[in-house]
């Protein structure tokens, strides 16, 4: 489950940092502040990603594919092999491997992880941001340079994001933690303006008579 969070968390913040970013901004701060008033009035946002997981130590890597769509607090995210639904309360993770369905209600502390409206107010309390330049992207476009520092030691040590200077859009976020694991998520075909009815967040057993679901 925590492999759930980790790339539910860098999805969130990649669409809500980039979204607004500002061509002249140089304070990461001033930023993320305008990030959390834009996303409120963005009506739906949607866009597909790669991720990739490489730690160093052990030699291993591991990827996926999916497509995520967010609206207010609420969002699912769809891979290869599971389906996560968030209506702003509780939170379903369908793993058809297994056909089994998690059902949770993530406190405070988790939303961090997987909720862009929590993580946009408290980013503060837990990281120092700062523009670092600009860049090249994997399409050859300009890109600012954006890196957030955690202000107390933890698992992820560095976050480093590169968003197009065109679209505003994050292309890329690369996400060190003290494990030596890097995580790298490219970004890809932005939508905005979504407008998903309530009931598109929310787990539909109809559509799954088999899962079993597995409650706390």
């Amino acid at each position: 489950m925590q492999g759930i969070k980790s790339y539910l968390y860098i999805i969130c913040i990649l669409w809500c940092w980039g979204c607004i970013l500002p061509m002249s901004a140089q304070n990461g701060e001033d930023i993320l502040d305008k990030a959390s008033a834009t996303y409120e009035k963005s009506n739906g946002v949607s866009a597909s990603f790669a991720l990739h997981i490489r730690n160093e130590i052990r030699q291993v890597s591991e990827s996926y594919e999916g497509v995520f769509q967010m609206q207010g607090d609420k969002f699912t995210l769809v891979t290869p092999d599971m389906q996560v639904w968030y209506d702003g309360k509780t939170q379903w993770v369908y793993r058809e491997r297994y056909e089994e369905v998690y059902v949770s209600e993530p406190d405070g502390k988790e939303l961090q992880q997987t909720n862009p409206a929590v993580l946009l107010r408290t980013y503060k309390k837990d990281y120092k941001a700062k523009y670092t330049g600009e860049s090249t992207s994997a399409s050859g476009k300009t890109a600012y340079d954006v890196e957030l520092s955690p202000k107390r030691k933890g698992d992820i040590i560095r976050i480093s994001m590169q968003i197009e200077k065109s679209s505003l859009f994050p292309s890329r976020i690369v996400i060190e933690d003290k494990n030596s694991t890097r995580t790298t998520i490219q970004i890809d075909k932005p939508e905005s303006n979504i407008n998903r009815p309530d009931r598109f967040f929310v787990f539909d057993p109809d559509k799954y008579p088999d899962a079993e679901v597995i409650k706390p």
